[in-house]
């Protein structure tokens, strides 16, 4: 069974960092996409940015500029820096592996102002 096991959440004062990671136990990691999501209390789960099998990265304009995926396929973890956070970063953050639709347990993220 595909497992995604989130970790790297916690509480922050706004203008600092996090990495999040995001560690899957599957065999064809390196040829899936990978999206980080985030919930915020009383919202609905927004895309947060994606890297493809070939590293190709997107973000969601709110995070632009702010927050990097990478990943290690050796590894099989995706990666998500996220620095300057602000209190509106404040979320469960969800890793999504595209190949099967499987997501993780999620880890919260809470920046303080």
């Amino acid at each position: 069974q595909v497992q995604l096991v989130e970790s790297g959440g916690g509480l922050v004062q706004a203008g600092g960092s996090l990495r999040l990671s995001c560690a899957a136990s599957i065999t064809i990691f390196s040829m899936s996409a990978v999206d980080w999501h985030r919930q915020a209390p009383g919202k609905q789960r927004e895309l947060v940015a994606t890297i493809t099998n070939s590293g190709i990265t997107n973000y969601a304009d709110s995070v632009k500029g702010r927050f990097t995926i990478s990943r290690d396929n050796a590894k099989k973890t995706v990666y998500l820096q996220m620095n300057s956070l602000k209190p509106e970063d404040t979320a469960v953050y969800y890793c999504f592996l595209r190949l099967g639709g499987r997501w993780g347990q999620g880890t919260q993220v809470t920046v303080s102002s």
